[in-house]
């Protein structure tokens, strides 16, 4: 099964670059970030005309969360659990199963400034998210947690360690935070493939980042151990964020090959 996950900054600007994408790297399941886009807004004609069913989570101009798939699409929850829920509610998180993995989509905040009410409300959405883990889920499940995470893990997964002292994604509670999520059974699939430094998802915009290679490791997908022991291969498509019509994501998709 191949699992991916890219944060497209707006589905409905860059839906010809998914659609190109999909063709081309064929993933079984796609989790989607920052769609921006209200349910009944959501494009599902272009997916199924690709063989995809598809799940999504939406509130119109902000967030916004998404799952497409080609091997099942089962038991979709929206947000932390059925029905309603208790505090801010954002277009965040969404999960199914995806021929017999669970799969969640999840777009953490991202913080703004460190010791804002921004940032604080990014630390507890992911206290909310490992809640959500240890109520619903165990470690021995076959569970998938593919999305934006707005963090840097290590030094190793920024450009320049020196350049982000003090900023968010890169902060210790935010790290720590990550953490928890770690030590409860997850593992970061993608650095059990490969240990390198420059591996990088998102690159700014703005003076030629990405050429330059001044970018960040912040999407993820955290597997339980279960399941990332069948991981066989794995890459971020740095091509797709090229693009070549019009301009692309800022952030570059990321897939897992699994031996299910």
């Amino acid at each position: 099964m191949r699992i991916a996950t890219w944060n497209v900054n707006s589905l409905k600007a860059r839906l010809p670059h998914v659609e190109q994408w999909l063709a081309y790297a064929r993933p079984d399941v796609l989790c989607m970030q920052e769609t921006k886009l209200a349910d009944d807004a959501f494009p599902v004609m272009p997916f199924q005309a690709l063989g995809y069913e598809v799940a999504f989570h939406g509130e119109g101009r902000w967030n916004g969360v998404a799952i497409a798939s080609r091997v099942g699409l089962d038991d979709v929850v929206a947000g932390f659990h059925k029905g309603e829920e208790e505090g801010p509610v954002e277009a965040r998180l969404m999960s199914a199963t995806c021929g017999g993995v669970r799969v969640a989509s999840l777009y953490v905040p991202n913080g703004r400034e460190v010791g804002s009410e921004h940032y604080e409300r990014k630390l507890e959405w992911l206290a909310g998210v490992a809640d959500w883990l240890a109520a619903r889920h165990t470690p021995s499940d076959r569970l998938a947690l593919c999305g934006d995470f707005n963090i840097a893990p290590a030094d190793r997964d920024v450009y320049d360690p020196a350049k982000f002292v003090g900023a968010t994604h890169v902060s210790e509670p935010e790290r720590a935070a990550l953490g928890v999520l770690l030590d409860w059974g997850l593992v970061d699939a993608f650095r059990q493939l490969y240990d390198d430094a420059q591996f990088f998802t998102w690159w700014d915009y703005r003076a030629g980042d990405f050429h330059s290679g001044r970018g960040m490791r912040i999407d993820l997908m955290l597997l339980t151990e279960p399941l990332a022991k069948q991981v066989t291969w794995g890459i971020v498509d740095r091509n797709a964020r090229k693009g070549k019509q019009g301009v692309p994501s800022d952030h570059a998709p990321l897939l897992l090959d699994v031996d299910v």
